[in-house]
């Protein structure tokens, strides 16, 4: 340790230290008093005990430094400087908290702190922490990340996968591990094979360390070091500080795991004990000094709690606010350059993914095999020689650390391309597009916002059985806070991922495994295209032919077999299913008075459900017939050609349907 690293224990230093540690502690207190008193509700996780960790090492950081915290994070945002008033106002839920109401305890935001958040999701915090420093790296910025979490997220795979990419990228992190002994209610012996945990950090070659965390001047000393380290040489370091809670795990914890002896003996050698004793004993400080602090702490409080009181509800009218962020005019259809050129779908991504590269140096591609290999489906071949290793990344295999890694950085101002190889893998990734992605402009009052895009490969065809024939992108538009594509023509293939890729929000989008061979000619200088509106494939009278992505070919020559019937079937490409476009289907229904869904999802639950839900709605009175639905057989998509084919819809079946539907 250099001499500029040793903490400066002078008066004026271990006052502050003291000063922030009993403020917290009292500030817990009295929450844990309003809790009973049912002024705050949901989970309610309490800091007492652990104050050293937060006062030890967050003041280390700079301003521009940025901290990730956990579900127990009160004191995290209280030493990082985000104010009482607003911490209490957000308890309270109340519009002036500081993540507007709408997070609570466990989702506390500041993004004029640089501080990214409390996270519920045990673990959930560490992709986010690595795709921070990732953006960071990539722009040479000399900031620090700093990730807070339990040791209960050591049985996570989410900080196995974080820990293998900050050493393998060398991402600027330093990771606190603050083990209190339980991972809620069991204690660590019961739960670890191996109860090491820095050991566990250093067999990823990460330098690590442990630590009395009930010991600020040591915390600090650590701190102070780590911090230096990750500044000289953009590397990672972890720090295992030993702590105990002194409350509950959540105010809903009777603590049957633990007996009281157990507790009380902890407190005697608790942070604030033994710091303040120790100081007292040497004459740094004196009992004026330390009763000062706790009446200045208990007036802040005072001051918290009447404005919380004070604060306003937010009105009912913006309960919709923060879903999305402001959204941008759709682009300007390019004009015609009168010179056709032939490509597949696979290179109309590929120049998509290039296009934005080249007009965005924010803009990078990361996924399992995209680099050196090209791609599972070879959308990426040959990328990586036109603009390197660093923006045509290779990840390991693990869906949830490195798209919560493109989260992060989309988060910190990348425009990051996460592939994902197939859709049944993005279910190992579900927990950071769902409980990140998703929620994170929500859960901070619009503070934070996520422009990342996330590729996949969907639907069967090409008899890959069971596991890698999914098609479920009708989940993801379940989701409120995502945008969910499926192009099907080579200009939405190639223009709908440059115009996702400005948009502020998670954009998913879903290529059908079946369209990639496609080829077809498209304008040499097509562009950007609208994601957020339906098309008109083909335009008819007499009855609606609803679908997407690679159900839209046959659709349409479903739709030719039909007119040989004298049937005019009208054929709409929703290629935006979340938003779906209600104002082109009503049109078009209330022109047939017939509609017919076809989705390559299973039936149950399925996206045309919802749309056939919509359409009764809005338009049921225009019908002359039931919403009428082809959809996948409820059976995993079995292996077999003939059986392949059976399950999902063909021509023959979206024909007879829609046949059937007009009495013929």
């Amino acid at each position: 340790m250099t001499r500029s690293d040793k903490p400066k224990l002078d008066r004026g230093h271990v006052l502050a230290l003291l000063r922030d540690m009993i403020r917290v502690r009292k500030f817990e207190d009295k929450c844990a008093e309003l809790y009973t008193q049912e002024k705050i509700r949901g989970f309610l996780h309490l800091y007492d005990g652990e104050e050293a960790i937060a006062a030890g090492i967050i003041p280390v950081l700079g301003p521009e430094d940025r901290v990730v915290a956990t579900y127990r994070e009160h004191g995290h945002a209280l030493v990082r400087g985000v104010p009482m008033t607003a911490i209490m106002a957000e308890m309270y839920g109340k519009a002036e908290g500081c993540s507007g109401g709408r997070g609570g305890s466990m989702h506390l935001f500041d993004a004029g702190k640089n501080f990214y958040g409390g996270n519920a999701i045990v673990g959930g915090g560490l992709p986010l922490a690595g795709g921070l420093a990732l953006a960071d790296r990539m722009r040479g910025e000399a900031r620090v990340t700093v990730c807070f979490f339990g040791e209960g997220a050591v049985a996570e795979g989410e900080f196995h996968e974080t820990m293998n990419l900050a050493a393998l990228w060398g991402l600027p992190v330093l990771f606190v591990c603050e083990n209190n002994g339980y991972a809620m209610g069991s204690a660590l012996d019961r739960t670890e094979s191996a109860t090491d945990i820095h050991a566990k950090a250093a067999s990823y070659g990460i330098e690590s360390h442990q630590i009395d965390g009930m010991d600020v001047v040591a915390v600090e000393a650590a701190a102070r070091k780590a911090v230096a380290r990750i500044r000289e040489t953009g590397q990672p370091v972890f720090l295992e500080c030993k702590t105990y809670r002194f409350r509950a795990h959540s105010m809903f914890d009777a603590q049957l795991y633990r007996d009281k002896d157990e507790v009380a003996d902890w407190r005697k050698k608790g942070p604030i004990v033994r710091f303040q004793g120790w100081l007292l004993e040497n004459g740094l400080i004196h009992q004026s000094d330390i009763d000062e602090i706790e009446k200045a702490s208990e007036a802040e409080i005072a001051e918290a709690v009447s404005f919380a009181e004070a604060g306003t509800w937010e009105p009912l009218e913006t309960l919709t606010n923060h879903v999305l962020g402001e959204q941008p005019p759709a682009p300007p259809a390019p004009a015609a350059s009168g010179e056709t050129v032939e490509m597949t779908y696979r290179e109309a991504v590929k120049q998509g993914i290039r296009d934005a590269m080249n007009r965005d140096d924010r803009v990078f591609l990361m996924g399992e095999d995209v680099g050196a290999y090209g791609g599972c489906y070879a959308v990426s071949k040959g990328l990586m020689d036109e603009f390197g290793p660093e923006r045509i990344r290779d990840t390991p295999l693990s869906e949830s650390g490195f798209t919560g890694a493109g989260i992060g950085a989309a988060a910190a101002g990348m425009r990051p391309i996460v592939e994902l190889m197939t859709v049944n893998f993005s279910l190992l990734a579900l927990d950071q597009i769902m409980n990140t992605a998703a929620t994170i402009r929500h859960m901070s009052g619009g503070q934070f916002g996520v422009p990342v895009v996330i590729r996949m490969a969907t639907g069967a065809g090409k008899q890959l059985a069971a596991q890698h024939s999914h098609s479920l992108e009708g989940w993801y538009a379940h989701i409120p806070g995502l945008k969910v594509l499926a192009p099907a023509t080579l200009e939405d293939a190639r223009g709908m991922l440059w115009t996702a890729i400005q948009d502020p929000d998670p954009v998913l989008i879903f290529e059908n495994v079946m369209l990639y061979n496609m080829t077809g000619r498209i304008d040499a200088k097509a562009g950007p295209v609208d994601i957020a509106g339906a098309a008109v494939r083909r335009a008819g009278t007499d009855l609606t032919l609803i679908t997407y992505g690679g159900s839209l070919f046959k659709t349409l020559e479903a739709a030719e077999a039909l007119a040989g019937d004298g049937i005019n079937a009208e054929v709409i490409d929703l290629r935006s299913l979340r938003p779906l476009d209600d104002a082109t289907i009503m049109a078009s229904v209330n022109k047939t008075r017939r509609a017919l869904v076809v989705d390559e999802g299973w039936r149950s639950g399925s996206l045309s459900a919802e749309i056939s839900a919509r359409i009764m709605e809005q338009a049921l009175w225009s019908l002359d017939a039931p919403v009428g639905r082809v959809c996948a057989q409820e059976v995993p998509i079995p292996y077999p050609k003939h059986l392949e084919d059976a399950a999902i819809p063909q021509v023959p079946g979206i024909v007879a349907a829609a046949r059937a539907m007009m009495g013929r």
